[in-house]
């Protein structure tokens, strides 16, 4: 077969021009039935170019893949050319396209975290081992950090997470049929209520607190965007406010940087207190539409969030702002906030050069508040218990508590809430029970994966935002990953690179290939160090956003501070 056969093979148009002596329209002919089937699906729901995640979601659902006879066929129903769709499905990791002559996935897809912790945790032995211990019946594939570095090591087995993962334990998982999410117990709406759940909501929406009040204690709180920029949130609703209706509000929970768990377990325990702030900001903004965005990890908190948002609707409680929870499909760059908006709206997550800001151009080209979940979290105990309690939390001068997301090589793992100003030490040994049995602490992460990497040296150093900047490092979202004499820094930051290579965008160049190169690098015995630091400086200086401008910051903290590491 020659390379002109292989294509027509793979072609998503087959059939193009004349076939059987008759003129046709150009490109794929929509087949009837799979237009049925795509019709039944979608059913009464508008054919809205915002809603083609969300399609592309139900066919994958209904079908283990996405064929491209149903391609064709959506893209047709919903009056956008072929390529529009495929462009979009193919930009996603979570689906799976299969051409014309290509065998679809087996039933079962095992996907195995590589991310840091996990790989700490013996992800790859996991990951080398699993496709003979499952059989042919089962496909096995690496994945991305899924927030549950806690209970590393993880994989997801169909659309449920498996944690603590073992080769029996998954083995057994995959034999008992568990691909579907079971959400965790949790304070479900009536619970809420009767603890004084929403009657903050309901004194805002009666005009019986102005909102000059709520804007004042928000700003003395000193609460700052949670997500990892640290924007103070309470200037930032005063800037959407400011701008002209119609307003628009989307909330950020794609908090895909390995490492970062927080806003999950926020969402699994108490996920009304996030939902009341959440409403509360959009009638300060006075957005008569939230968007809240999922990343596609967190199934278990999609199905509990439908319930909720359900019952607090029925209440009446979301009266002023209709709610609409979107679901991602596998893409770190849509954690950033306007590559999120480009995914709310149907497209690829492609970051938007700025500005304008969303603030004044956001979602659907109108101005739009955005905000992280646990940002929200904590809007209804600031403004119910002063700014001062929140404020007078912090140690060494900072202000508040954080919730930091701790995995590593600690005796006791998970999300700590702690003070803003708290060192490295200090959460370990007063929060993490200390250092795993036979590890020595060496350095670590306090921002995640592009928070850069610190030595045991600093780790007296406080942790909150504008303490590390000075040290090529910043906290971010206050993912703590704790390192040990046990591991090769050279190794960690090549796990870190290879994390940032799979998820540019691809739009940059100085990030599309930079982070190519750098593995390459890398991946070399002897590291280039002189390339390296000239090929971090022209990332940092020309990517268009926060991926290309932090993926390099591994590199240069472990090439500082750990000289003997990297000969």
């Amino acid at each position: 077969m020659d390379s002109g056969d292989r294509q027509a093979k793979r072609s998503i148009h087959p059939g193009a021009g004349r076939r059987g002596g008759r003129n046709l329209p150009k490109g794929r002919q929509v087949e009837p039935e799979a237009l049925a089937e795509v019709q039944a699906l979608l059913g009464g729901q508008p054919r809205r170019r915002d809603l083609l995640i969300e399609f592309l979601h139900l066919l994958q659902d209904r079908h283990g893949c996405l064929h491209a006879r149903h391609l064709a066929a959506l893209a047709q129903e919903m009056k956008l050319a072929l390529v529009e769709v495929y462009e979009v499905a193919s930009f996603y990791a979570h689906f799976d396209i299969v051409l014309d002559g290509e065998t679809p996935p087996p039933p079962v897809t095992v996907r195995v975290c590589d991310s840091l912790t996990c790989e700490l945790m013996g992800s790859a032995k996991l990951l080398a081992d699993l496709p003979a211990k499952l059989g042919a019946g089962v496909r096995v594939v690496r994945a991305p950090c899924m927030g549950g570095c806690h209970n590393a090591p993880v994989t997801a087995i169909g659309h449920a997470l498996h944690e603590h993962a073992t080769l029996d334990s998954v083995a057994a998982a995959v034999e008992n049929g568990e691909t579907h999410p079971h959400p965790p117990a949790y304070r479900g709406f009536d619970e809420y209520r009767r603890e004084g759940g929403y009657k903050l909501l309901e004194s805002c929406l009666a005009g019986k607190l102005p909102l000059e009040e709520v804007l004042k204690r928000l700003e003395a709180s000193q609460l700052k965007g949670l997500g990892g920029a640290g924007f103070p949130t309470g200037r930032k609703w005063r800037f959407v406010r400011a701008e002209a209706k119609p307003r628009l509000m989307a909330v950020n929970g794609d908090e895909g940087e390995p490492g970062t768990f927080k806003d999950r377990v926020y969402l699994e325990t108490d996920p009304h207190r996030f939902l009341e702030g959440m409403l509360i900001g959009a009638w300060a903004v006075e957005a008569e539409e939230v968007y809240l965005y999922l990343r596609d990890e967190y199934p278990q908190c999609r199905a509990l969030l439908q319930d909720e948002i359900a019952r607090l609707e029925a209440a009446g409680l979301a009266r002023h702002a209709r709610i609409h929870l979107r679901r991602g499909a596998g893409a770190y760059i849509c954690g950033e906030e306007s590559a999120m908006l480009e995914s709310i709206e149907g497209k690829r997550g492609l970051p938007r050069h700025k500005p304008p800001y969303p603030s004044q151009v956001g979602l659907f080209g109108r101005p739009t508040l955005i905000n992280n979940v646990e940002t929200l979290y904590w809007v209804r105990d600031i403004v119910e218990n002063g700014a001062d309690w929140f404020a007078g939390q912090g140690r060494r001068g900072r202000k508040g508590p954080r919730s930091f997301s701790v995995s590593g090589r600690v005796r006791n793992p998970g999300v700590k809430l702690a003070p803003a100003g708290i060192t490295v030490r200090e959460l370990i040994d007063e929060f993490c029970g200390g250092m795993a049995d036979g590890h020595r602490f060496k350095g670590y992460l306090p921002g995640g994966a592009s928070g850069g990497v610190l030595p045991a040296s600093m780790g007296d150093l406080p942790l909150d935002f504008g303490t590390l900047e000075q040290y090529g490092s910043f906290v971010g979202s206050a993912a703590v990953v704790v390192l040990s004499d046990r591991d090769d820094m050279k190794a960690v930051a090549l796990n870190l690179l290879r994390f940032f290579e799979d998820e540019s965008c691809g739009q940059c160049t100085p990030c599309r290939v930079g982070t190519e190169k750098a593995v390459k690098l890398m991946s070399e015995r002897r590291w280039d160090k002189p390339l390296l630091e000239e090929l971090a400086k022209v990332m940092s200086d020309a990517s268009i956003c926060g991926l290309g401008q932090a993926a390099m910051n591994p590199v240069k903290t472990i090439l500082k501070h750990f000289p003997d590491d990297v000969p």
